[in-house]
């Protein structure tokens, strides 16, 4: 994620305070943000999942390549400082350097959930409510063709 970071020099760099939002989820996508400093909370439906001190994270890039509303809330929890391309579409299509840093960041993500979930079905595979890892980790595994539709409020009957 650090390669992220050459790239972005030059862009505008924003100061947050603790509590000030980068990205809200539902609202509409555009621009592309990468942490240089600070700690990040992400949080989907009120409910925080993660949170990211990596300098060179990308925010926003989910939403850019699936066109799409922003999927989590992103809220300084430390002063951070991130650096931000307003035209984050034509920022990813200005270098093909850019998008695989961006894909390499994306890549890491996804390896490490999968890595998650395969040891969450290795500690508690037999438990009933994870009855549904090994079908999450194919469908991650080997997801292919038209876009993923997420079960949620939006989607309440997911086909998984």
């Amino acid at each position: 994620m650090d390669e992220l970071l050459h790239y972005t020099v030059g862009l505008p760099e924003i100061t947050l305070a603790p509590g000030d939002t980068v990205v809200r989820e539902g609202e509409a996508g555009g621009g592309l943000w990468v942490l240089v400093s600070g700690v990040l909370e992400i949080s989907k439906a009120g409910t925080s999942i993660n949170s990211i001190s990596k300098p060179g994270a990308a925010i926003g890039e989910i939403s850019l390549l699936l066109d799409s509303p922003i999927s989590a809330t992103v809220t300084a929890s430390t002063t951070c400082i991130v650096r931000h391309a307003s035209d984050g579409r034509a920022f990813l299509m200005s270098d093909p350097a850019v998008m695989r840093a961006v894909a390499r960041g994306l890549a890491e993500r996804l390896h490490f959930v999968t890595t998650y979930l395969a040891d969450l079905k290795n500690q508690y595979g037999d438990s009933p409510g994870l009855a549904m890892v090994s079908h999450v980790l194919g469908q991650l595994a080997h997801r292919q063709g038209p876009p993923a539709q997420p079960g949620s409020a939006r989607e309440p009957h997911p086909d998984y």
